[in-house]
C-alpha cells in the first residue's frame, strides 16, 4: 500500500481536533450515529448503541471539542511520502483517494466529508462520544469519527492482524455510510445488518479502484487486501458476541457475522461497481 511519493495530499479533508474536554458517561452515546469498522469494546456498548440509535437522533450540529491544540496537518502531510511515513498522514491520503473515487463515481451528487480525528472523547453533531464506541459516521454533521487508538484495539481486543489496510477498511467502510446518508439510504442514521454490509462492500469497491485515484503506486496486493479481510472477520457480531458472553444471538446481530462481512467486502472489491452492493444483494 505504497503511495506516489510525489502525489499532493488535501489535509483540509482531515480535522486533528486533539484530546476531547468534559467526563462521559454510557448516556452520552451520539444518536443518529452510525457504527462503522465495529470497533465495540464489549458487548454491553454494542447494546447500549444499537438502542440509543433506534430511539432517537441527538440535537443540534456543534462541533468537535478541543482540549488541547490542533495539529495542523497541512504542515506535515504534503505529499504522498509524508503519508508513507506518518500515520496522520496516511490517514489523509487514504480520505482523498477515497473521497477521489466517489467523487468520480458520483459527480455532482457527491459532497465532501472531513475525517476528525480525536483521543478519548469529541463532541459531534450526534452528540458527545469517546474512544469506545469506535470509528463512526454521524449524518448530522457529515463527518466522520476516528481515535487512532482503535487500530491498537483491532488488534489487542478484537484480534485482528492490523496494518495499514485494515486502517484504510474502516475508514472506506465509515465513507460508506456517508454515501448511503448523501443516497438516502440510511434511515435517521439507524444502523441495521444490510447497511452495514452495504458500507463494507463499499469499501471493497473503493479498494478495487483505488490506483485509478492517482494516490497509490499500484493496485494493492493480495497481502493488503488480506489485512481487509482479516479486520472485517475480527469485527463480525458473532465473534465480539463469542468473545464478550461466550455465546452467539443471531437475532441481535447489528453489523452481520464475519463471513458475511467477509463477502460483502469481497463482492465489492471482487465486482468493482457501486450498483452490486444493493442492499437487498447482501445478507
Amino acid at each position: 500500500m505504497d503511495f506516489k511519493d510525489q502525489v499532493d495530499l488535501d489535509a483540509s479533508q482531515v480535522e486533528d481536533a486533539g484530546r476531547g474536554g468534559g467526563g462521559f458517561s454510557a448516556g452520552g452515546f451520539p444518536g443518529g450515529m452510525v457504527i462503522g469498522g465495529g470497533g465495540i469494546v464489549s458487548l454491553i456498548v454494542l447494546v447500549l448503541v444499537f438502542v440509543l440509535n433506534n430511539v432517537g437522533g441527538g440535537g443540534g450540529e456543534s462541533q468537535p471539542s478541543q482540549g488541547r491544540p490542533a495539529a495542523d496537518l497541512s504542515e506535515q502531510c504534503k505529499t504522498g511520502k509524508d503519508a508513507d511515513q506518518n500515520e496522520r498522514c496516511r490517514v489523509v491520503g487514504v480520505v482523498n483517494s477515497i473521497q477521489s473515487y466517489w467523487k468520480g463515481e458520483l459527480g455532482g451528487d457527491y459532497s465532501q466529508a472531513r475525517t476528525v480525528l480525536f483521543t478519548q472523547s469529541v463532541n459531534t453533531g450526534c452528540g458527545a462520544a469517546d474512544s469506545a464506541v469506535g470509528p463512526f459516521y454521524c449524518p448530522n454533521d457529515r463527518r466522520v469519527y476516528l481515535d487512532l487508538s482503535f487500530f491498537d484495539q483491532l488488534h489487542s481486543q478484537f484480534g485482528a492482524k492490523g496494518g495499514p489496510f485494515a486502517q484504510a477498511y474502516v475508514i472506506a467502510h465509515e465513507y460508506g455510510h456517508h454515501v448511503q446518508n448523501l443516497s438516502g439510504q440510511l434511515s435517521n442514521g439507524n444502523s441495521s445488518v444490510p447497511v452495514e454490509l452495504q458500507a463494507d462492500c463499499y469499501a471493497g469497491v473503493w479498494a478495487r479502484n483505488a490506483v485509478e485515484t492517482g494516490f497509490y503506486e499500484k493496485p494493492f496486493t493480495d497481502a493488503d487486501i488480506a489485512e481487509a479481510i482479516d479486520a472485517a472477520a475480527a469485527v463480525g457480531d458473532d465473534r465480539i458476541q463469542q468473545r464478550s458472553q461466550g455465546r452467539v444471538d443471531p437475532e441481535s446481530f447489528t453489523h452481520g457475522s464475519s463471513q458475511q462481512r467477509v463477502a460483502a467486502f469481497q463482492r465489492g472489491y471482487q465486482n468493482g461497481g457501486p450498483a452490486d452492493c444493493a442492499q437487498s444483494k447482501l445478507g
